[in-house]
Parts: C-alpha cells; structure tokens; sequence
C-alpha cells in the first residue's frame, strides 16, 4: 500500500521527466530552457499541481532556468532560480507565482487591474514608484492570491498566515469567484 502511495506521488514528476521542454495542456504552453530534467520537472508539476488552467494565458512563455537568478517575470519571459526548484515541492508555489504574472500581462485589462487592486489592496498595480515594498504591489499580491487560490495546500509556501500577507486579502472562493467574472471558463476551478 505505501509503495502504489509512493508512486502515485511521483507519478507528475516522471511523467514530466518524459515530457520534452515544451508542454501544452492545463499547465499551458510554454518552452524552457536550462536547468536539469529534474528542475525542469519540478516547474510542471508546479504548474499541474494548481486547479488552474494556465491555457488562460494567450502566449507560449520561455521559461528560463539559472542557478542564482532572481525569480521574475516580464511579458512571455520567466527566470526561475534552479536553487529554489532544487527544493521540490517548496518551489511550487513560487513558479505559480511567477506565472500568474503572465496570466497579468496577457489576459487582463486596466480597468480588470483596478478592480482588483480595490478587492487585493497594495498602493499601485505596478512597480513604478521607489520604495514600495513587494507587498505594495497589486501586481505582487494578484500573482500570490492566485498561487495560493488555486493551489490552496499546506504546502504552498505563500499561503498567508494574516489578512496583510500578500495572498492574505481575499480568501481563495471568492478570489475565484471574481476572476472567473473577469475571464470566464479560463478562470474556472478544476479540482
């Protein structure tokens, strides 16, 4: 029994370590470059693991993985630390992170940002003004609140322990609730 257990565990990652550097499914379309099979294994699992369908996003990203990068996304592209994909399951929450900036970029309007800047808080949508932190962001705080809205596990390193944590603001329903308004079935709940 602990050992059909143990496999159907690591089932995501060997399949992922099957599956070639482009992927399109509910984990979306996306091309990596870098890291190992193993790291590379850990972003789709990332990915798989979330109810959400990351064929939202309307464009193939590059994901790039390096040792020592600092994790962040622009438009299409995301940079990933093999470090922290190094630390398995730890990572995942991060990787959803970075993606739902993608999520942002390609599939929401201005007026979709102020809404939820009004609903997650934060001082302005984007980074623009010195000094702010992370947590200042609307961008930061909608990118978290998804990772853990749709993944909301014990695992997820950024489930919130308060209302002031980034995903804390708006609980994972009606979080849910309110992007799938904004973006219809792409936004549904698939778990």
């Amino acid at each position: 029994m602990a050992f059909s257990r143990c496999v159907l565990r690591l089932l995501p990652v060997f399949l992922a370590l099957a599956i070639p550097g482009h992927a399109l499914a509910v984990g979306g379309s996306y091309v990596s470059d870098g890291g190992t099979a193993r790291e590379r294994a850990q972003v789709r699992a990332a990915l798989d693991v979330s109810a959400f369908d990351w064929n939202a996003v309307r464009a193939t990203v590059r994901i790039h993985v390096r040792t020592g990068a600092q994790s962040r996304s622009t438009p299409g592209q995301i940079w990933l630390d093999a470090r922290l994909l190094d630390r398995g399951r730890y990572s995942w929450g991060f990787v959803q992170h970075e993606y739902a900036h993608q999520v942002d970029f390609h599939d929401l309007s201005t007026s979709q940002r102020s809404v939820l800047l009004g609903r997650l808080g934060g001082k302005e949508w984007w980074w623009g003004k010195v000094g702010l932190a992370h947590r200042d962001h609307g961008c930061e705080r909608f990118a978290s609140t998804l990772a853990w809205a749709y993944w909301p596990s014990k695992d997820n390193a950024l489930r919130p322990h308060s209302r002031r944590d980034e995903s804390g603001a708006l609980a994972p329903a009606p979080f849910r609730q309110l992007l799938q308004r904004m973006m219809g079935r792409m936004a549904d709940f698939h778990r």
